[in-house]
């Protein structure tokens, strides 16, 4: 069993930046793929970025250039850098791991972008 837990989430006005962070614990292996999702109200849980286990990264073409992901696998941790966010940021942020096919969710955290 695996538990994530996100943190980092806030109200933030258009044009600045936060920084999400998802520690991982439990039965975790040396190989497994970690990702961040967002859901915004009335709309499906989307993919934002994704991160494999050797490093290599994908994002969606709405966050290109803005977002950075990144993992510490000593400290079992995923990051998400997001800067010069915009109103349509607005959304719930989940983390994920995947690993023996597996998915794995975070409980989610709230990020705000309004003036």
């Amino acid at each position: 069993q695996v538990q994530l837990e996100e943190s980092g989430g806030s109200l933030v006005q258009p044009g600045g930046s936060l920084r999400l962070s998802c520690a991982a614990s439990g039965s975790i292996f040396s190989f497994y793929t970690m990702a961040w999702y967002r859901q915004a109200p009335g709309k499906q849980r989307e993919l934002v970025a994704i991160i494999g286990s050797g490093g290599t990264t994908r994002y969606s073409d709405s966050v290109k250039g803005r977002f950075t992901i990144s993992r510490d696998n000593g400290k079992n941790t995923l990051y998400l850098q997001m800067n010069n966010l915009k109103p349509e940021d607005t959304a719930v942020y989940y983390c994920q791991l995947t690993q023996n096919a597996y998915a794995y969710w975070g409980q989610g955290t709230q990020v705000t972008v309004s003036s």
